[in-house]
Formats: structure tokens, C-alpha cells, sequence
């Protein structure tokens, strides 16, 4: 029986906040805000979705787990993140990395990764 990626849960100490960031960040819709939980897709019927759920503590640590986003143009885009309030984030990736790395309003990293059109084919 084959598995089916549902969602990736993310700790927050305020779901709705970082889920409402994220759904702007991406342009993806909410399926659920409930106090327990808010849930955005990509489209309505449309898997993984990122689920956030409450959590106590701020997060303390590096992420152990992150997401990686290939955009059309990585200079415009991280300017776009960085002006909705993502910040710059080192994490020891070195001068030489053609990938940038940045953090959400809770500082969890997420890479946005070289443009599209300068991707070296696999």
C-alpha cells in the first residue's frame, strides 16, 4: 500500500500568524484555521499542504527539516520575502553556495534555491 504525503506540520507559537505568512509567501489557500490547527494548500484539493500547530517553547535550534523552493528569478524573490519579513539567515552554507537561505517571522530556515534558468541539468 503506497503512502500518500498529506501535509508537513510546523510548530508555531502562533499558528494562524505564521500560517497566514506562509500562504501569502506562497500564494496557497487555507483549508482549516481552528484553534488547534491552520492548514494551507496549494489549491483546495491539492496535496502537501503545511499544517501549523500550536506549540508552547520558541523554537531554539537550527531546523533539523526545511523546505527548499526553486524560483523562475531568485533575486526578485528573495527581495519579495524579504520585504513580507523574512530575514537572512546563516546556517554555514558558505560564500560559494549558489542558494540563499532565510528564516520565516518564527525563524524557521526555508532555502530559496538559483532561478530556474540557471538550474545545470541533472
Amino acid at each position: 500500500m503506497p503512502l500518500e504525503w498529506e501535509q508537513t506540520v510546523v510548530d508555531a507559537r502562533d499558528p494562524a500568524a505564521l500560517g497566514r505568512w506562509w500562504a501569502r509567501a506562497l500564494g496557497w489557500v487555507v483549508v482549516n484555521d481552528s484553534p488547534e490547527e491552520y492548514e494551507i494548500r496549494p489549491e483546495p484539493d491539492r496535496l502537501p499542504g503545511l499544517l501549523f500547530v500550536p506549540v508552547p517553547e520558541p523554537k531554539r535550534s537550527q531546523n533539523r527539516l526545511h523546505l527548499d523552493f526553486r524560483p523562475d528569478d531568485q533575486a526578485a524573490e528573495v527581495a519579495r520575502l524579504l520585504a513580507h519579513g523574512a530575514r537572512p539567515a546563516d546556517v554555514g552554507q558558505g560564500k560559494e553556495a549558489t542558494w540563499i537561505v532565510l528564516t520565516d517571522p518564527e525563524g524557521n530556515e526555508f532555502c530559496v534555491l538559483s532561478s530556474r534558468s540557471t538550474r545545470r541539468p541533472a
